[in-house]
């Protein structure tokens, strides 16, 4: 739907007559001269006239899922000084990357990062595929990852679309479907305007737009080089696009974490499966997540190891993506835990193990208790 009001409702939807856009080489045009004047400097972009760096792109690209450019630059400066190649980081113990990625949340990505980077070496000579099919096949890369190395790294016509080009085009031609539903069409369009020459240059310009003129909240539009072709700036409505669509409430979910201190006062902590949340860090160990509370005998029945629980004052909460989460903390004594499955820890050196923020929040919470203030849980 282009040029429709969102939320009005209009039977002859299809005959609504709208000023037409410019053509799709005159959009080009501004927007890769507003591009040349002045974009972003970014740690992995190439200077002009400079080959992209397929691994700087992909790694910026992973890093930068859900994750601001701001927060995103000192890690990726990180990550290259300790792994400057594909192949440092695929002989890097997996341990150690997710170490690193602390911070940046979503574990996931950091997991399926080393797992694609030990696919290039291995399945790919060391080298990138450089076509949207082939990088789609490697762990980690979706259809916006590898649209977006396809057109920056090697120059493919490939539409990558994020969050801020979503706004872009969804302004531009005032589409009133609302999200999520709009990324297919938006999809479309950007195929479309998606220029033959420097197609990773017109990307990233979408994503400077989106990112600091064309913002979700106040937009420059003053400043926008397509603001006479915009048809939300036209009818001054663009912070009604892109329509959202109403958001269901986020459940709450319940568990129980044990804080087992041994007599030397090391912690037991454990490894989390590898698939899953939080997957393949080391937690606190805990039961499993519901949304029913739990019973402190059905708690301790999971324990891992036999002793006396008590319970700690106070809940930690944690928000992920989808749910909230309520964890109650129950904390024992342990004589001697050898044969247990897990690690044990002096509280000081937490923080040599990739803990998640959750279980940072849950040693935070139990040290308070204890007296117990190490570095990492500050």
């Amino acid at each position: 739907m282009v040029g429709s009001p969102p939320g009005q409702n209009n039977p002859n939807q299809e005959a609504v007559s709208v000023t037409p856009q410019p053509p799709p080489a005159q959009l080009r045009r501004r927007m890769l001269a507003w591009y040349d004047r002045g974009h972003r400097a970014l740690p992995w972009r190439a200077d002009p006239g400079v080959t992209p760096d397929p691994y700087r792109v992909w790694l910026s690209e992973i890093m930068l899922q859900q994750t601001t450019v701001a927060t995103v630059i000192p890690y990726f400066e990180a990550f290259l000084v300790r792994w400057p190649s594909i192949a440092k980081l695929a002989g890097a113990d997996l341990d150690e990357v997710l170490h690193a990625w602390q911070g940046l949340g979503y574990y996931a990505r950091a997991r399926n990062m080393h797992a694609c980077a030990c696919a290039v070496i291995r399945d790919h000579g060391g080298r990138f595929p450089d076509t949207e099919e082939a990088l789609r096949r490697l762990p980690g890369i979706g259809a916006y990852t590898a649209a977006a190395i396809a057109a920056i790294a090697f120059g493919r016509r490939a539409a990558p679309v994020d969050g801020n080009i979503i706004r872009v085009l969804a302004r531009l031609y005032a589409l009133g479907e609302p999200l999520p539903g709009v990324r297919t069409r938006v999809q479309a369009l950007a195929q479309a305007l998606m220029p033959a020459g420097r197609p990773g240059d017109f990307a990233q310009a979408l994503m400077d737009l989106g990112a600091t003129v064309c913002t979700p909240r106040k937009p420059a539009c003053g400043e926008c080089p397509w603001r006479r072709a915009c048809a939300a700036n036209r009818d001054g409505t663009p912070e009604a696009y892109p329509v959202k669509a109403r958001k269901s409430p986020r459940p709450t979910r319940r568990g129980v974490a044990f804080w087992a201190v041994r007599d030397d006062g090391a912690v037991l902590l454990r490894r989390r499966p590898e698939t899953g949340l939080l997957g393949g860090m080391m937690e606190i160990p805990s039961t499993e997540w519901r949304q029913a509370p739990w019973l402190l005998p059905e708690a301790r029945a999971l324990a891992p190891v036999a002793t006396r629980w008590r319970s700690l004052p106070g809940i930690v909460r944690h928000t992920f993506t989808h749910f909230h989460l309520e964890l109650t903390v129950l904390s024992g004594r342990i004589a001697d835990g050898d044969g247990l499955d897990g690690v044990w820890c002096p509280p000081g050196r937490l923080s040599d193990h990739a803990l998640p923020t959750l279980m940072k929040k849950v040693a935070r919470h139990a040290g308070a208790e204890f007296g117990i203030t190490p570095p990492m849980i500050k």
